[in-house]
């Protein structure tokens, strides 16, 4: 993701209930939503209805793992409204007796586990099921939700919008944190990966692009349009993304670094013509430099969305082909193509660990700037240490592995002193060091999740000789700015 801060508002931190009172609610409302017989039933217990992660404690759900989503979607531009059905597989981690799905708005019709209709109820953004036969601990079991209703745009906690974005006959879908809720059923928390088949029929003349490669694009009744997308490298659901609208669609390869063909979806917006396609026409040469520098792209395909400016006030990193607002500059451009490595494919195990994404997609700027002749990272370092304060006065006020609250997770700490975590790293082990490290660390967690202790145990496994307390200290859980380096 990338948000300027001048563009978004300031925000402090978010107060929190205490975790014994969100404990006792969450039991209460399982208890009047589902009945005595689902508390302590004799085959089995509810999932829990979030993860309890430090930022968004209700987002996703606790007794299974999904495997794979199936969606298959209708948009009606004319009234904005979406309707279809979700197949959602997934692994039962206990005996449940009833699990949630968090969904925020929508209307549910039906909801069908393994073939037969399940009792289900609504609590905010929790959907919660309770199927005839209970998933046992080990099963895969597969729900499936017919749902339809005009999707919500949801506010951040630092203003930004996200989830269903509406933008002209069309719509954009982004959901980093928690907007992929606003349009389909999931568990919505980075830590649950799963592949993703999305199929939406439009009216002709519209097209449709998300994640991964097009399986399918054919001609249904009344002439409307199906397209369908499928990922099966494994996703969170907040990468995933949808746009829809009058897109130039333009497919191309790129010759990776062992030789291979790497195909490339781009979908650009007609206000955006001219200078998007001049933007991405330098997309294969950072993906090239990416490989070299951070090992083998990790996913079958890559890409890119340029959406009109207005649609949203920030570029996001979404699968295979981030979203930008409006033709990209270059530093942007390896930004979000550099989170397909260190993001998408390691992903952080809560949103405490969101500067292993930012961090390192920000040191990629700055590498990229050195390898092309411009400022060192060294340089580039000495000044953000220099002048970063001046161009934000928040960037000393908090560490960037403990943001101070939801509202602060694109802040300049995650972003700017993450990357400054990475080059004192790089200083400690040398250059060659440095570059193993960040290759062997993409390699060991590909398609995988990651926490920052991961990181910092992996760093020091790799370079037993040295020693990282004070970086860790200072640099990574230090408040403050560091004295001078």
């Amino acid at each position: 993701m990338f948000r300027r801060a001048s563009a978004v508002p300031s925000r402090g931190p978010v107060p929190r209930t205490p975790p014994a009172v969100r404990g006792l609610r969450a039991a209460l409302g399982v208890l009047l939503v589902l009945g005595p017989a689902a508390c302590g039933g004799v085959d089995g217990t509810p999932g829990g209805s979030g993860l309890r992660d430090p930022y968004f404690p209700r987002a996703g759900n606790g007794g299974y793992d999904v495997v794979r989503y199936a969606l298959d979607l209708s948009y009606d531009p004319a009234g904005r409204r979406l309707s279809g059905t979700a197949a959602i597989t997934a692994r039962a981690l206990k005996d449940l007796s009833a699990f949630d799905l968090d969904l925020r708005g929508m209307d549910v019709e039906q909801v069908v586990v393994d073939g037969r209709r399940a009792r289900f109820s609504r609590s905010g953004q929790e959907l919660v099921v309770r199927p005839r036969d209970e998933p046992g601990r080990g099963r895969t079991f597969r729900v499936t939700v017919r749902y339809s209703g005009v999707p919500e745009t949801i506010t951040d906690p630092d203003g930004s919008k996200e989830g269903w974005l509406p933008a002209g006959d069309g719509v954009l879908a982004l959901g980093e944190p928690v907007g992929s809720m606003a349009w389909f059923p999931g568990n919505h928390h980075p830590s649950d990966k799963a592949s993703y088949d999305i199929a939406v029929t439009v009216p002709r003349g519209l097209q449709v692009v998300s994640n991964g490669e097009l399986a399918e694009r054919a001609t249904v009744r009344d002439g409307r349009v199906r397209f369908r997308w499928r990922t099966a490298e494994p996703m969170a659901t907040y990468l995933a993304t949808l746009a829809v609208g009058d897109y130039a669609v333009s497919r191309s390869t790129v010759t990776t670094k062992e030789g291979g063909e790497l195909p490339v979806y781009s979908a650009v917006a007609p206000s955006q013509s001219g200078p998007g396609r001049r933007a991405l026409a330098r997309l294969p040469e950072v993906v090239r430099w990416g490989e070299e520098n951070f090992g083998p792209y990790p996913f079958a395909s890559t890409g890119a969305i340029v959406a009109d400016e207005g649609v949203s006030g920030y570029a996001l990193e979404t699968q295979n082909r981030p979203v930008f607002p409006g033709a990209p500059g270059t530093g942007l451009l390896v930004h979000e193509l550099a989170h397909q490595w260190f993001g998408n494919s390691v992903t952080p195990g809560s949103w405490r660990d969101m500067w292993l994404n930012e961090g390192f997609a920000t040191y990629a700027e700055w590498l990229w700037e050195e390898d092309r002749g411009g400022d060192s990272a060294q340089e580039t370092f000495r000044a953000v240490y220099d002048r970063g304060d001046e161009e934000d006065e928040d960037l000393w006020s908090f560490p960037p592995a403990e943001p101070s609250g939801a509202g602060t997770l694109s802040g300049a700490p995650v972003y700017q002193r993450g990357a400054m975590v990475l080059h004192q790293i790089r200083r400690t082990v040398g250059d060659d060091a440095f570059r193993g490290i960040l290759r062997g660390w993409a390699a060991a967690r590909r398609h995988g999740n990651a926490t920052t202790a991961d990181f910092t145990a992996y760093v020091e496994k790799h370079a037993p000789r040295e020693d990282f307390s004070e970086i860790w200290r200072v640099w990574l859980y230090g408040d403050g700015k560091p004295g001078k380096p």
